[in-house]
């Protein structure tokens, strides 16, 4: 057999690009450089735009609801159901009162003619509390001000607190999750990371359908349940209650007052703007589809008929997650930057554009001069004029020790990273109902797995609406060998989007011969030529073992694509950039492989029913996602990959799990509550489906494996169509092995 080491096709390609034949009913290709980084650039410039249409198609639908009075509340109702489940406001709290914590740092007082400060908690879910600072004024309280500080000042030096609480205002400052990282990581892996606390709740989160902004609202609404619960003392002050917040604290004050009518009136400092690169913000901000339908110009409407009060100031200075040092590491990038004094006025007119058409109080943005925000806020909730600022300050609290600090940070952290966990079976337990009861032949099934796909393709993934653009099929031949020809292939997507890859067809096709297409995904920060290179001392060749020439000189025509998951943080950057339009890089992958597929499918020397994939690694995580959304493969093959996914990313006792990795675009918001790996091959059923696991693959363990893949076979099996799935286990590493799956690519595409 002759073949042609990885120098050598470099040699051939780079020596005759402007000689090179395309292949016949195509144009030539004459695009040179990285056409990876190339791609994803593109990507970047299409998010870029989609970004602005997206704010501008936001702009006129809510401007269209605020014009028509009749229908608001419909509207406004159903955005405030989608901006729950978007957060994850899904669990139920827990009912109960504020109740005091006597424990040394945190002084006590039982004399109420005096005012006071408190240590307190109340219930949230089972396990979960909410704690903080009850400041107590003396005599009976005018009201309640809940106020959220920024996520890194402790509740004891809540901004206004004392002030308000001299002014007579029984005050709430609930502990929120903070930017350090000592915490972050897991005691029985023994293994830390630099992800702040936020980040670190965030990402297990994320896969089960929660958010921390979720969780700290929950913690807002907890509180007024318990201040207004019956036998409360406060339920009287409760009836007149606000909330203020300052930087992240400012994030959580608008959500709620966005959604919680028991909120009279609200303050948000430091955070409101416009925040179209949310994707360069902390990576605990990213909300799945937010800024389809919310800036914070709508949240501001949702929180109408009452008013809001807008501080520029209090924004925090965060340039970066903590330092990486020693095994501490793997966070993801993210800084947070003040608004400047035109954007906040931006956004605040694009709000009171719609408040203007409710007829309701519009924002007021408070400046340096005159009363501020929150003495508006107070004023407000009392129905008097605004105090002028207190003359001289009023002496804040002592705050307590540092190792109480860290005690009580501790508790915040571990008792929302503990009901997170244990979510994890409940979760499986009910898509073990919404799925598999149903899996048998008939009707029931169809329409469930239709329902399955449609969570998953939109609820999860993300599908792009737009119109595929014209192919263009352009191609250059690479290399030619005494069994296959080599060409390069691009084809247009969207504007700025292409799909790229290497075809090999044999030369011992026979005319009018139509012949099964075999796609060979590569993985992580792979190439093409990674899948196609058949040199063992090449690149790669390791892991790849050059399966597409294999199987291209077995007779397959094959196909290696290129997925644009490389480039370290400049993909992750579009993982991000896509999240917060409700899409994901999968989403652009998938559109790719669409548009490929297509392509291959009218090729005169190609079996259209015939089409089947072939992934190692990423490529396995592709083989998992793009087959179970596009029924044009016929056929999937996922090594190196296949797992029990959801406990992968959200695991704390698995070595291998994605919580304290650095690859943190792995979460896939509310996969959990859509479908693991099973339940994405039973979208893939009844076409055939395989797995190629390597004992000693690290991508996983044996035993998930097993698992995972025994609910496949289940399924399979009930569809009747048991003999289209296999695993085969070997004992090797993350590779390429082929030999089972050529096996089952021969007998399935029956070639």
């Amino acid at each position: 057999m002759k073949t042609l080491a990885l120098a050598s096709l470099f040699a051939v390609l780079l020596g005759s690009i402007s000689q090179a034949d395309p292949l016949p009913g195509t144009q030539p290709l004459e695009a040179t450089g990285d056409l990876s980084a190339r791609m994803v650039e593109g990507i970047d410039h299409w998010l870029d735009r989609e970004t602005t249409h997206t704010a501008e198609e936001r702009a006129r639908t809510w401007g269209k609801a605020a014009g028509d009075r009749a229908h608001w509340d419909d509207f406004a109702n159903a955005r405030r159901e989608e901006l729950r489940q978007i957060l994850g406001i899904v669990d139920k709290r827990e009912s109960g009162l504020i109740e005091e914590i006597r424990t040394a740092g945190v002084s006590s007082a039982e004399d109420h003619n005096a005012p006071s400060a408190i240590h307190v908690c109340w219930p949230v879910f089972p396990g979960v509390h909410g704690e903080g600072v009850l400041f107590r004024p003396a005599g009976t309280p005018r009201g309640v001000i809940i106020i959220l500080p920024d996520a890194d000042e402790i509740p004891e030096r809540a901004p206004h607190a004392a002030a308000l609480t001299a002014q007579g205002w029984l005050v709430l400052a609930p502990t929120l999750v903070d930017r350090r990282d000592n915490w972050s990581g897991s005691e029985v892996l023994q293994r830390v990371t630099n992800q702040p606390h936020r980040e670190w709740i965030y990402r297990q989160a994320f896969e089960l359908g929660r958010t921390l902004i979720g969780y700290e609202a929950q913690k807002v609404f907890a509180a007024i349940d318990a201040l207004r619960a019956p036998g409360s003392p406060y339920a009287t002050a409760a009836e007149h209650l606000g909330v203020a917040g300052s930087g992240e604290g400012g994030l959580v004050a608008l959500v709620s007052a966005a959604l919680d009518p028991r909120i009279q009136a609200a303050t948000v400092a430091g955070y409101f703007g416009p925040h179209d690169r949310l994707y360069s913000e902390p990576i605990y901000r990213n909300v799945f589809a937010l800024l389809r339908n919310f800036g914070n110009a709508e949240l501001a409407a949702l929180a109408a008929p009452h008013p809001l009060f807008v501080d520029p100031n209090g924004t925090p200075t965060v340039s970066g997650p903590p330092p990486a040092t020693g095994q501490r590491k793997g966070a993801a990038p993210g800084a947070i930057t003040a608004f400047s004094n035109d954007e906040v006025t931006a956004e605040s007119t694009r709000a009171n554009a719609i408040l203007h058409s409710l007829g309701t109080p519009e924002i007021k943005v408070c400046g340096a001069s005159g009363p501020d925000a929150w003495s508006y806020l107070a004023a407000t909730l009392s129905s008097s004029s605004p105090p002028p600022p207190p003359s001289t300050p009023v002496s804040s609290f002592p705050a307590p020790t540092a190792d109480f600090i860290d005690a009580r940070q501790k508790r915040t952290v571990k008792e929302l990273e503990s009901f997170t966990q244990s979510l994890v079976a409940p979760i499986e337990i009910q898509r073990d109902a919404d799925v598999w009861s149903k899996v048998k032949p008939g009707p029931e099934w169809d329409t469930a797995r239709h329902a399955l796909y449609e969570r998953v393709s939109r609820g999860s993934i993300g599908k792009i609406d737009a119109p595929f653009l014209p192919p263009n099929p352009r191609t250059r031949l690479l290399y030619e060998t005494d069994k296959v020809r080599a060409y390069e292939v691009m084809l247009d997507v969207y504007p700025d989007v292409y799909a790229w890859g290497w075809l090999l067809v044999p030369k011992d096709l026979k005319p009018g011969e139509r012949r099964p297409v075999v796609v060979c995904q590569h993985g992580l920060e792979g190439l093409p030529e990674d899948a196609v290179n058949p040199d063992p001392k090449g690149p790669n060749y390791h892991f790849y073992k050059g399966f597409a020439t294999q199987l291209a000189e077995q007779g397959f025509i094959t196909y290696a694509p290129h997925n644009p998951y490389r480039g370290q943080d400049k993909f992750r950057v579009l993982q991000r950039r896509a999240n917060p339009l409700g899409l994901s890089l999968f989403s652009f992958i998938i559109a790719q492989h669409d548009v490929t597929t297509q392509w291959l499918a009218n090729l005169p020397f190609v079996d259209p029913q015939r089409i089947a994939f072939y992934g190692l690694s990423y490529g396995g995580k592709t083989a998992m996602r793009v087959p179970a959304m596009l029924d044009r493969y016929c056929l999937s093959i996922c090594s190196g990959d296949f797992n029990e996914w959801i406990r992968k990313n959200v695991s704390l006792t698995y070595r291998g799990t994605y919580m304290v990795s650095p690859e943190y675009e792995m979460p896939e918001w509310n996969l959990a509550n859509n479908a693991n790996y099973a339940e994405m091959a039973m979208l893939i059923a009844p076409r055939p489906f395989m797995v190629e696991r390597g004992h000693n693959d690290g991508v996983g363990l044996d035993e998930w494996v097993g698992y995972e893949f025994a609910k496949v076979k289940r399924g399979y099996d009930k569809l009747g169509v048991g003999d289209r799935t296999e695993i085969e286990w070997f004992d090797g590493p993350h590779t390429i092995h082929g030999v089972g799956t050529f096996e089952f690519l021969h007998k399935q595409l029956k070639f």
